[in-house]
């Protein structure tokens, strides 16, 4: 059994409907969380998982921001755009039977 971690960090649920995040700043914390995962990418292997939910993020009123923070992401070299599913597989091939350091 392998379990890809669900982050509530990231999360439209959380951010919109708990904190009543605007957009603006939607698109604010997805670059800083980037900036500093980054930083830490030579030390850390890291993922950034947002959480979206349709009857949330496709509000009309948000699809704009949803798209600027995306396109942000989508433009970073050292950045993997991939689900969870791709993630598993990908340590299961490439992790899971290495020896413990």
């Amino acid at each position: 059994m392998l379990s890809v971690p669900y982050s509530t960090v990231l999360n439209d649920v959380m951010l919109f409907g708990g904190n009543g995040l605007s957009g603006e700043g939607f698109v604010q914390l997805i670059k800083d969380q980037y900036e500093q995962l980054s930083k830490e990418a030579d030390d850390h292997v890291r993922v950034m998982g947002i959480g979206l939910h349709p009857f949330i993020i496709n509000q009309p009123f948000r699809q704009k921001y949803l798209d600027l923070a995306l396109d942000f992401i989508a433009e970073q070299d050292d950045v993997w755009i991939t689900t969870s599913d791709d993630i598993a597989a990908h340590f299961k091939n490439n992790v899971a039977d290495r020896p413990a350091a």
